[in-house]
């Protein structure tokens, strides 16, 4: 797995008919910038509207995953985004004509082949993995549904299905690693079963399904007649009867294929989370539904890991910058330098550490009888931090200094008092360009985070003198 993200290098164009419309659609795959993530554009509707591949514009489950932004409606998305999650694509802007993607033969294996022969693109931006650190789970008992998170280093999914079928039995699926995508869950067709087809074309769909797009499960014994009919009424070819079975058998590729097929779906939809996974996924008879509900849950821890992302430090490491280290690189002094230690840096993040004392010279007119931390000062402390995450990109720091462009979405969660120890957490939002940064800052005092914003700030040569 890259730690850069990837688009594809050129635009690629498929056509076929929607598996639950029967309308033929075209859809055409383009290279998309950093941070754009997966998003539909809807190029037949007035404004061509873009919907956003996130499982909050998730709007029916039912048989298979369709958004919905600002109106505009696209389904059956789940194998476009498998794809390219499997094929570790994080940017992508998918053009369509109809409301709902083209079936193909059933699997992931035609769009897997378009993003292959496209090429991948590496960028410059980093790719913001989340790393699971905690279970995380979601429950179904009625349907005997269960889906879970472990912590891993690595992505890996491992899936279970169970329908009480005699011709299926219990079927594993397992996937080690998201290198083994394109040989061993790519090309893992759909199924459905034989005794729910009438009901499903009742229902108006699967209207553009047939033996070339789907696995056919026949359970119960039938006879030739019923089978005469059944084709019929999908106005297909008629087949002779072989028993209980997979009807179009000569398609399977793998004796386990329709649970290969749920884990295909299963990473299409967590591809609806918004950003790449790192842990061990167990599934026990995932859908649609469950597989939404599932990455609503990460989503949200996510969201919550994300307000209350303290960094792990030990006090007993040396710092990686001292307070004479810092001099060197900043121009400030005190009382306006706001830095005591940078305890760790990368490329990308910073870590620095503040203690605050009754000594400092603000305390004697901020609240004196009650002293805070002027929450202007928490932020330019921010902002020294990045100064030395920035200036580490060029040769000679102490020749440069940084300067504000810019202070944004700055929430103050709680005061900052004498005896506090303020650790600050900046990283980078996107690749530096022309000199500019843009960062994300974050203020800690213990496990609390007091202080959040985003701070944009450009690099400049000092005049000599």
């Amino acid at each position: 797995m890259s730690d850069k993200q990837q688009t594809i290098k050129k635009p690629m164009t498929l056509s076929g008919r929607g598996l639950h419309t029967g309308v033929q659609s075209t859809i055409t795959l383009k290279p998309a910038p950093e941070n754009h993530g997966y998003v539909f554009q809807r190029i037949d509707l007035p404004g061509k509207p873009l919907i956003h591949a996130l499982v909050e514009n998730v709007v029916d489950t039912s048989r298979s995953t369709v958004i919905e932004e600002n109106g505009a409606r696209v389904g059956t998305i789940e194998h476009i985004l498998s794809a390219a999650y499997g094929l570790d694509i994080d940017n992508l802007l998918i053009e369509i004509d109809a409301k709902e993607t083209p079936i193909l033969d059933g699997s992931s294996k035609y769009y897997v082949n378009a993003i292959l022969e496209a090429g991948l693109e590496v960028q410059d931006a980093p790719r913001n993995y989340f790393v699971i650190k905690s279970n995380i789970s979601y429950v179904d008992e009625k349907r005997g549904i269960e889906l879970m998170t472990f912590p891993d280093e690595n992505l890996s999914l491992n899936v279970m299905i169970d329908y009480n079928s005699e011709v299926l039995g219990n079927q594993y699926a397992t996937l080690n690693s998201i290198k083994e995508y394109k040989t061993e869950i790519g090309s893992c067709k759909t199924f459905v079963f034989f005794s729910d087809l009438e009901i499903l074309l009742k229902n108006n769909l699967i209207k553009g399904g047939d033996l070339e797009n789907a696995l056919v499960i026949i359970e119960k014994e039938i006879s030739q007649i019923e089978l005469d009919r059944i084709a019929d009424v999908f106005q297909k070819e008629r087949r002779p009867y072989k028993g209980q079975g997979v009807l179009n058998e000569e398609d399977l590729i793998f004796p386990n294929e329709p649970a290969r097929h749920k884990l295909l779906d299963l990473l299409g939809d967590l591809a609806l989370v918004g950003r790449p996974l790192k842990g061990k996924i167990l599934a026990t008879r995932p859908g649609h539904a469950s597989n939404v509900e599932f990455a609503k849950l990460i989503k949200q821890y996510i969201k919550k890991k994300s307000k209350e992302a303290l960094p792990e430090i030990d006090i007993n490491t040396p710092p990686l910058f001292d307070i004479n280290d810092i001099k060197k690189r900043l121009p400030h002094r005190p009382p306006f330098l706001l830095v005591d230690k940078i305890l760790s840096m990368n490329n990308i993040e910073i870590i620095g550490l503040k203690s605050v004392t009754i000594n400092e010279p603000f305390f004697t007119g901020h609240f004196p009888d009650e002293p805070v931390m002027p929450g202007v000062l928490i932020v330019e402390a921010m902002a020294q931090v990045g100064g030395i995450l920035v200036l580490n990109t060029v040769s000679e720091p102490q020749s440069y200094s940084t300067y504000f462009l810019k202070i944004d979405k700055v929430k103050f969660k709680r005061k900052v008092v004498p005896g506090d120890t303020l650790i600050f957490k900046l990283e980078l939002l996107s690749p530096i360009r022309r000199g500019i940064a843009i960062m994300k800052a974050q203020a800690f005092v213990g496990s609390s985070q007091v202080a959040e914003g985003e701070l944009t700030a450009q690099i400049v040569k000092s005049e000599k003198k």
